[in-house]
């Protein structure tokens, strides 16, 4: 008996050495670290409510830079960036790039976190208002990548800005504050839904059909036709000063008008509109936030990069594929290109992006040995694309293995992802557009369930594992 117990006892040091085995998180948190989660889950909770589109979140953004010493570049004027120097660039205020000057000049590379701050939504057309059956509707067009099923029938809130003739703008919120009215796509009762319950789910709404309720009153005047478009623009005009001329130039976003809430009984979970990615987004800020109050500056310059019109290509003037990133790294270069090209081959960058959880309730689609799971900490993911891997940078060997050794070195629990089985779909991140530019990139983030629904799903302790993670990688690297 003695014998076999010592055998059983060498079988489970060898697997313990030659296994890759990753526990739940929660197993090994201590009450401290608790709390540590909490107050993070509350303070993202609270920046997921203030930036549900993308220019909420860069002002948000801008604003927690500038209370924390970072100095917009605008102001600069030629002043030489230092060791220490904390600066900012505000994109056409849809996207953020900040940094925090090294003891290296960036020459010899930068660290890099990047993530993306817009998320799926309903976008007005230029002519959106309408009236039809004594009801007025706002046409819409759907951005980035939906079900669109899941936008019928629940509360809406209308964020966006008018720009008249003068360049005045004007900011609108509605369905966020208690008492606010919200808005709404109708849908098709299921008595009278048999034709419509027999589509394939991607054609059960066409995308034409995503027209927002917007109001039922006529205005008090029998001679007009549109008696109840005009009520409502009326209230738009007496209220915001703005005609129906205003809306062919304006950016108007309707986005789900439910706050962000604790899941489950346990509290364990988050669900919310925008995980993707401002999940990633957040830890990525804070850890930006968090090397620069250090006493020292880093070794090598840092930089958080918050893009715009990720989930359209990131094409665009403040989208990933433009010229901005290269030309902040220009100016952190002391305005040489061929510093910036050198630079660029130096650098490091997570792509700070979410992947899909695997959800037992849909296992089919993922394989299961190399999804990642709810729980299980930060996600790296060496390829995203789709087929035969297109679209992809497939992140190298020697990168893969530098960033497992800093999180293991700092004892932040990663696990591997991949985005369904092989030819089921598949997606892309910013990763491909900084690879094109010769730097080292691999996508690093979240594990999300329901991803890019209205409402999504994520754990806590994975957003501050996540975190630790990418303060971790910008110290470390």
């Amino acid at each position: 008996m003695a014998k076999e117990k010592t055998t059983k006892s060498k079988k489970e040091k060898l697997s313990d050495k030659l296994f890759l085995k990753q526990k739940n998180c929660w197993e090994e948190i201590d009450k401290k670290t608790e709390k540590e989660i909490e107050d993070f889950a509350s303070s993202y909770k609270q920046f997921l409510d203030m930036g549900k589109t993308e220019r909420e979140c860069t002002e948000v953004i801008c604003d927690l830079l500038n209370k924390n010493g970072f100095v917009n570049i605008e102001s600069l004027k030629g002043k030489k960036i230092s060791s220490g120097m904390k600066i900012y660039q505000n994109i056409r205020g849809k996207s953020v790039i900040a940094a925090v000057a090294g003891k290296k000049p960036a020459a010899e590379g930068c660290n890099i976190l990047g993530a993306h701050i817009d998320s799926p939504r309903l976008d007005l057309k230029q002519k959106p208002l309408y009236e039809d059956s004594d009801l007025a509707l706002f046409d819409t067009h759907y951005y980035g990548g939906i079900k669109k099923y899941q936008w019928t029938a629940i509360p809406l809130s209308m964020h966006g800005v008018f720009i008249n003739e003068n360049g005045k703008k004007t900011t609108i919120k509605i369905g966020e504050e208690p008492g606010d009215p919200v808005f709404t796509v109708t849908d098709l009762l299921p008595h009278l839904a048999r034709e419509q319950m027999e589509k394939k789910a991607s054609a059960a709404v066409d995308g034409e059909d995503l027209d927002i309720l917007a109001g039922s009153r006529p205005y008090n005047d029998k001679d007009e036709k549109e008696k109840v478009k005009l009520y409502l623009l009326d209230l738009l005009n007496k209220k915001y000063g703005i005609t129906e001329k205003d809306f062919t130039s304006a950016e108007i976003e309707f986005v789900p008008a439910f706050k962000a809430s604790d899941v489950g009984l346990d509290r364990s979970l988050i669900g919310a509109y925008g995980h993707d990615d401002r999940c990633c987004a957040w830890p990525a800020l804070q850890a930006l936030l968090t090397v620069a109050r250090e006493k020292s500056a880093p070794e090598k310059p840092i930089v958080c990069y918050l893009s715009d019109k990720e989930e359209t290509g990131s094409a665009g003037n403040t989208g990933a594929r433009a010229l901005n990133f290269e030309n902040f790294l220009a100016l952190l270069c002391g305005g040489s290109f061929q510093d910036m090209r050198q630079c660029f081959t130096k650098c490091s960058m997570l792509s700070a992006d979410v992947n899909a959880a695997f959800d037992p309730t849909y296992a089919g689609v993922f394989d299961k040995k190399n999804a990642p799971y709810i729980g299980k900490g930060i996600v790296l993911e060496k390829y995203t694309g789709s087929g035969g891997k297109y679209g992809a940078s497939d992140a190298n060997a020697e990168y893969c293995a530098k960033v497992q050794a800093i999180m293991n070195k700092n004892k932040i629990q990663w696990q591997c992802g991949e985005l369904g089985k092989v030819d089921k779909g598949g997606g892309g991140t910013i990763a491909l557009y900084a690879a094109n530019l010769g730097m080292d990139v691999l996508d690093c983030g979240v594990p999300v369930l329901s991803m890019h629904s209205p409402f999504e799903v994520i754990s806590k302790i994975d957003l501050y594992v996540t975190y630790k993670g990418y303060t971790a990688f910008l110290r470390d690297l």
